[in-house]
């Protein structure tokens, strides 16, 4: 069981890390989708010319700001609506529950990260954003439409992590059926980015 402990607490770790990057990118994607958002408002109102590019460039940050954010939330929160259930039975039974629970999520982000790699990769993820394209030299001569894939990616990348983040949480709930979670280390909840 230390074996497993140290294994689990390792994963922690890294999910940590990965998800603590993912928060700040999923930020830099919410603010500038925003200002995005802001800016389409005051061509479209104040200057009668709607920009042709803001809302796709908004959706395509919104889905890679929840690709993000969504996994640290899983990790930090569980579930939600079924955990204030189980707080209030004992810990044997909120644990065995908690740990279906897991495995049957489990099941259905591997099916959900099966479907986003390959929207990612297959054909409809190689036709090109109607709106949005991005320089290919640096003297912004040529450019190119951005591929859906870019887009889909988000949904494939955050179905992984909320996968690789549902492996620590099975591992975390095994040692607690157990009786071996004494040397797991705790969740961290994470900052609020200095917004506080």
């Amino acid at each position: 069981m230390t074996a497993l402990t140290n294994l689990t607490n390792l994963i922690g770790r890294l999910n940590a890390a990965v998800l603590m990057v993912g928060l700040w990118l999923g930020a830099g994607a919410l603010g500038i989708m925003l200002f995005f958002m802001l800016m389409q408002v005051f061509f479209r109102y104040f200057l009668g010319n709607a920009l042709p590019w803001s809302e796709e460039a908004s959706r395509f940050l919104m889905l890679w700001m929840t690709g993000l954010l969504v996994p640290t939330a899983f990790r930090q929160g569980g579930f939600v609506a079924i955990g204030m259930i189980i707080d209030h039975l004992p810990r044997l039974v909120s644990t065995l529950i908690t740990f279906v629970f897991l495995i049957l999520s489990a099941t259905v982000l591997y099916v959900g990260m099966r479907i986003g790699w390959n929207e990612v990769t297959g054909i409809g993820g190689r036709f090109a954003m109607s709106a949005i394209a991005v320089p290919t030299s640096f003297d912004l001569s040529t450019w190119m439409k951005v591929p859906r894939g870019w887009m889909m990616a988000s949904l494939a990348v955050g179905v992984t992590l909320m996968f690789v983040v549902n492996i620590e949480l099975i591992l975390r709930a095994l040692l607690k059926l157990t009786g071996h979670d004494r040397d797991l280390m705790p969740i961290r909840i994470a900052g609020q980015l200095g917004a506080e």
